[in-house]
């Protein structure tokens, strides 16, 4: 959420702003705006709506400053508007900042500030900083970098923040808490933001600044400190994407160039985790599990991941020889859930920056359990909390509806449930067929992708409708829960996601003549309870699209999908493949914008 980018250098900043902020689209935001700075002042400019505006604001304007920030808002403090947007600055007009996050005791801050007279334009919290900044440098005398520090440590919540002045015009000014910010460096200058995309255009040497540090940048140097003043070692990685895996490459779209790369990605995530007969996990096998005594094991996070965490349950919880569940990580704090050092808690976050799923892993550390993340972008807030990392490689995903970082989280969550079972000694899976079933998941998905054509003309059956039932039993509901969230995110149309055996416990109520049904039933064990549930749906007037295995009969049916054959305990990466080509051709048809939807932001970094 919020997009912010830096840039200090030998050349004019603004192309690198622009282009950064460009790249963090799929944040998702409501306005945009940069400040520039050299000897000459300050020069903001700010609005409300999409990047193309503020582009065609600054058209005209000479603009060879080489120094500046820029934003891209989502709005939590305030409407949107042009006053609220960011950046901020103080009344002198000599400092400029822009912010991510939430400032949290905001108000008590703002209350103190207006006794001393500062006089606030906008309805952020943001403006706050901007102000104190002002009364530690201009009263209280303190260097901007001082005063840099001592306001962070006034500052209750999360945030990222970069700072310009015209008191010293060849400085940025960076600090971070709970809220992501990497650095990046080139031969012109050095440079930050709020995501690797937006500097992979320009430097794949990539430096993420940690919880609790500061940066001042200049054009040939930066350095790193903690918010007490204490020098920090500097910790780069080399980003294993270019700036091309972040463009479009011919499609439409990003959300459908990234349902075609799930073959790849799939194929990637599964990449050496394969020794002979067994999985390769030595990020796990480090933990020593069965020295820990695990008694509970918790699935935690948000949104698409949550999904995939019910399906990792759904997977292992019959197996398993101890409690397992998954729980939203906006519900894991408050929940009191047991935690002590029996407890193994794995957090799954595309972003690893998950606002609310960073808060439950440090529950969960303070509470002595042993934790694990899964994630697709290194070097993120998750990785550098968790006892171990499993990183999904997906690649960037730049739509803000997740596809292929939702395929290879169950792939992932799928290798990890075999080795919990092996390490813990469950032996409950048929590991050896599931392993080379696994690896025959990238052919299968573009079997599926053949269903392109198909799914457009079903996607018309809900041109007109507003409403969509997505039922499945088993392991087929997880993958009707993330169906259903992808027709909402990208379509608008509304949908929920039922056990199909609850459908006539009132839900049923809700169908009529013509309403649209998507059916899972590759479960074999209960396929025929869901065919039984289909059919009370027909007899009611619903249209029904079946996807299905390739020996379930179906022949009475109109609309029939049927999967490749694999098992059944991977049928939940195949179907989705074809729900999500569902949901993105319903957003076509209905003229969405499909990898921005409204509202909505890629990473969900406040809580």
């Amino acid at each position: 959420m919020c997009g912010i980018t830096a840039y200090i250098g030998a050349e004019p900043a603004l192309p690198f702003l622009m282009q950064g902020l460009s790249k963090l689209e799929y944040r998702g935001y409501d306005s945009a705006g940069v400040t520039l700075v050299d000897s000459s002042g300050l020069f903001t400019c700010k609005t409300k709506g999409r990047l193309k505006q503020l582009e065609d604001m600054l058209e005209t304007v000479p603009c060879p400053q080489k120094c500046g920030i820029g934003h891209t808002r989502w709005a939590t403090h305030g409407v949107p508007s042009q006053m609220n947007s960011h950046p901020h600055t103080n009344e002198k007009n000599t400092i400029s900042l822009v912010h991510n996050g939430i400032i949290e005791n905001y108000l008590a801050l703002k209350e103190e500030l207006l006794k001393k007279g500062y006089k606030f334009k906008s309805e952020t919290d943001t403006e706050i900083v901007v102000h104190l900044l002002d009364d530690y440098y201009y009263h209280e005398h303190l260097s901007l970098f001082e005063a840099l520090l001592k306001a962070v440590h006034q500052l209750q919540g999360s945030f990222a923040l970069c700072i310009v002045s015209t008191e010293e015009p060849d400085v940025i000014y960076a600090a971070k808490k709970e809220s992501p910010m990497v650095l990046g460096r080139d031969k012109s200058g050095t440079m930050c933001a709020s995501d690797a995309p937006a500097l992979l255009a320009y430097t794949s040497e990539i430096l993420p600044l940690k919880d609790g540090q500061a940066v001042i940048m200049k054009a040939d140097s930066l350095q790193i400190f903690d918010f007490d003043g204490v020098p920090q070692e500097e910790e780069w990685i080399v980003f294993p994407y270019d700036v091309h895996a972040a463009q479009k490459g011919g499609y439409d779209s990003f959300m459908m160039k990234e349902i075609h790369e799930q073959p790849s990605a799939v194929r990637e995530t599964l990449r050496g985790r394969f020794r002979g007969e067994m999985v390769y996990m030595p990020e796990i096998e480090k933990l020593n599990l069965p020295a820990r005594g695990i008694q509970r094991i918790y699935y935690v996070a948000c949104g698409t991941a949550y999904h995939a965490c019910v399906y990792a349950v759904t997977q292992i919880s019959a197996r398993a020889r101890c409690a397992v569940s998954a729980m939203p990580a906006s519900e894991f704090r408050y929940g009191s859930p047991y935690l002590d050092e029996h407890t193994l808690c794995v957090f799954v976050s595309q972003s690893g920056e998950t606002a609310d799923t960073i808060a439950a892993l440090k529950l969960a550390k303070e509470k002595g359990a042993v934790t694990a993340g899964v994630v697709n972008v290194l070097g993120s807030g998750i990785t550098r909390l968790a006892d171990a990392t499993l990183y999904t490689c997906a690649g960037p995903e730049i739509s803000v509806a997740s596809t292929k970082a939702y395929t290879t989280q169950l792939v992932l969550l799928t290798c990890l449930n075999i080795k919990l079972a092996d390490l813990l000694d469950w032996g409950v899976f048929d590991q050896y067929q599931l392993i080379e079933d696994l690896q025959k998941l990238p052919e299968a998905i573009e079997e599926v992708l053949k269903y392109e054509k198909k799914i457009a003309e079903l996607a018309e059956l809900l041109r007109y409708r507003q409403d969509a039932y997505f039922i499945g039993r088993q392991l087929d509901y997880p993958t009707a829960m993330e169906g259903a969230l992808k027709l909402k995110e990208v379509s608008y149309v509304h949908a929920d996601a039922y056990y199909a055996g609850e459908l006539k416990h009132g839900p049923i109520a809700l169908i009529e003549k013509d309403s649209v049904v998507i059916a899972m039933a590759t479960q074999p064990k209960v396929a025929a309870k869901t065919v039984s549930n289909i059919e009370e749906t027909i007899a009611r007037g619903a249209r029904v699209i079946l996807i299905t295995t390739q020996q379930m009969k179906a022949d009475r049916f109109e609309h029939v999908l049927r999967l490749p054959e694999l098992s059944d305990e991977l049928s939940a990466v195949t179907g989705v493949v074809l729900l999500q080509m569902l949901a993105y051709y319903t957003a076509s048809i209905k003229g969405c914008d499909i990898d921005k939807p409204r509202n909505l932001a890629k990473s969900v970094t406040v809580e």
